[in-house]
């Protein structure tokens, strides 16, 4: 059996019907004007999802951030189907029906805390409905002195739920995947959230992505050491194709494929 590595998984995040990149914890619905976006593509999200089948990066997801962007998604989609997960807005009703937009899995989160508490029937509820191997369950959290908590609401409202071995043990027996944003620094191309990502290689059972921070090839590498290959990154404002100047796509799809032929 070969041994797992850290993979590169790709993303589109949308708002306002457009792929942006969006510093994380400027995103708020009280305080509009606040919002700072790194990046606004003026490609379609279908060209990236096509970029990303070209080069087969499976697992990558596709974000809605707020209202105006289901048609967006499914543009997405249907460029690639099955190929792409789906999160922002799902809940037990609508899940179904991005997946039958083509969507791999559907990706839940501020459903699961109604009133920022977290609710074990809604998470019953969706994964019965989609079954455990369609459902992503999205812990993207904020740091609270040393511990980090489940943030939801487009990361502005800190939840009860630590991210710890205890939830996400309760959490794993529901669905196949986790996403873990780290929100503090989302956006900001400063780094990984190292402390975060070791204990997530510590604690996940499942597959875990996690986002927040990648700015050099070589985070791929590190993300693997420090989660012993167990968790798979993200990468965002700091690629070319979202306008950076740190990362090359082409040279990260490469190292991702070089450490999966040498595993």
């Amino acid at each position: 059996m070969t041994e797992r590595r850290s993979a590169f998984r790709p993303c589109i995040d949308l708002h306002g019907g457009q792929v942006k990149q969006i510093v994380g914890g400027t995103l708020s619905d009280i305080n509009p004007n606040d919002l700072k976006t790194n990046f606004v593509s003026q490609k379609p999200p279908a060209e990236f999802a096509r970029l990303y089948k070209d080069n087969f990066l499976e697992g990558g997801h596709v974000i809605k951030l707020g209202p105006g962007n289901d048609e967006a998604a499914k543009e997405a989609l249907a460029a690639w189907p099955g190929g792409l997960q789906i999160g922002g807005g799902i809940t037990d009703k609508n899940a179904t029906e991005w997946l039958n937009a083509g969507a791999s899995k559907v990706i839940v989160t501020s459903y699961l805390f109604p009133d920022s508490k977290f609710s074990l029937a809604k998470l019953e509820a969706i994964s019965s409905t989609v079954g455990k191997d369609k459902l992503v369950v999205d812990v993207s959290c904020r740091r609270k002195g040393e511990k980090w908590f489940v943030a939801v609401n487009k990361w502005q409202d800190l939840t009860e739920m630590e991210i710890c071995q205890e939830s996400l043990d309760l959490l794993s027996n529901y669905c196949s995947e986790f996403l873990v944003h780290a929100a503090d620094v989302e956006g900001l191309c400063q780094g990984i959230d190292e402390a975060l990502v070791t204990k997530l290689g510590e604690w996940c059972q499942i597959p875990v992505t996690y986002a927040g921070g990648a700015k050099d090839v070589s985070d791929l590498d590190l993300v693997d050491r420090l989660s012993h290959g167990r968790v798979d990154l993200t990468y965002g404002s700091s690629l070319d194709i979202f306008g950076g100047s740190l990362v090359k796509f082409d040279d990260l799809v490469e190292s991702s494929n070089s450490a999966r032929r040498h595993s």
